[in-house]
């Protein structure tokens, strides 16, 4: 009997050492923090690292945090431009717990508060801004809607990293209205285009006839200076041929024109005086042409 009852304690004791150590051990993963409340109170040091922790049962109660990027997505809201243009905007905000223990003492459900406070902040940035700095400049919306926002988030411990806006759908008058204008653009860059070519081509086409009238020219001009130097070369070739005739040929040519003068039935000659100034040169070359009863 007594031995039922120490087996029984002891069954006892085993259990409740068991659940002890279960309730004292926490393992906290590389990408939660841990923030732990101590009889209802904590602080900066009561915030635990990845790894095995220990706790005091009954007296700390643990709140894991994931510390990842996270990113919830803000439903379409229909807001008011400065223009008075409604417009349909949905986005998408991307953000991190950067303070643990902010996350869990200043807020009870950061998503939530943080979408509430987004959508309330859109109406406020597209507010101040025209329809068409809306639809064209959503970078620059981006970047503001993430400052304020991280501003706000900065007290509950969290970091707004990226903002961005998905769709922004204007009412349809506007829509239509953008179209057309598309359109007549679409159809000012053609008639531009189609000028441009027009007159690319005529410029070309001009060009084109210049360089064949210079080239047209330059040949004449180059076929001008080739037929003055043939005849340049032949007047020269000729020149020399002269100088190199001596008398004797110079006789035999004035002896050749004697010939002809003595057949020609006129009765007046006249002379060069360049044969006259032959004559006393070429008399003995004469007297032998003629022979010895010539001569006499």
């Amino acid at each position: 009997m007594e031995l039922a009852v120490l087996l029984s304690v002891g069954g006892i004791a085993v259990v409740f050492v068991l659940v002890v150590i279960y309730l004292s051990i926490r393992v906290v993963q590389q990408y939660e923090r841990m923030v732990v409340f101590r009889l209802g109170k904590t602080d900066e040091s009561m915030v635990r690292s990845p790894g095995i922790n220990f706790l005091i049962p009954i007296i700390d109660r643990p709140v894991k945090v994931d510390t990842r990027e996270q990113f919830i997505e803000v439903p379409s809201q229909t807001t008011i431009t400065r223009d008075n243009a409604p417009i349909n905007v949905d986005f998408l905000i991307y953000w991190r717990i950067a303070d643990p223990l902010k996350s869990v003492v200043n807020v009870a459900n950061f998503p939530g508060a943080l979408q509430g406070v987004a959508t309330t902040t859109l109406r406020a940035v597209i507010g101040d801004i025209l329809l068409d700095e809306v639809l064209s400049k959503r970078e620059q919306i981006n970047e503001v809607l993430r400052v304020k926002l991280d501003e706000v988030t900065e007290r509950w411990g969290g970091k707004v990293t990226t903002v961005e806006i998905r769709e922004i759908t204007p009412p349809r008058d506007v829509q239509d209205a953008m179209n057309r204008q598309l359109s007549a653009e679409r159809t000012r860059r053609a008639v531009i285009t189609e000028s441009e070519g027009n007159r690319q081509a005529a410029i070309n086409n001009a060009e084109g006839q210049k360089q064949s009238e210079i080239l047209k020219a330059e040949g004449e001009r180059q076929a001008a200076i080739l037929r003055a130097e043939g005849f340049s070369q032949a007047l020269s070739r000729i020149f020399g041929a002269a100088k190199d005739i001596d008398e004797k040929t110079m006789a035999l040519q004035y002896l050749e024109a004697l010939k002809a003068l003595g057949a020609s039935p006129s009765t007046k000659f006249v002379i060069p005086t360049e044969f006259t100034e032959l004559l006393g040169p070429i008399s003995g070359f004469v007297g032998k042409a003629m022979g010895p009863g010539t001569a006499k």
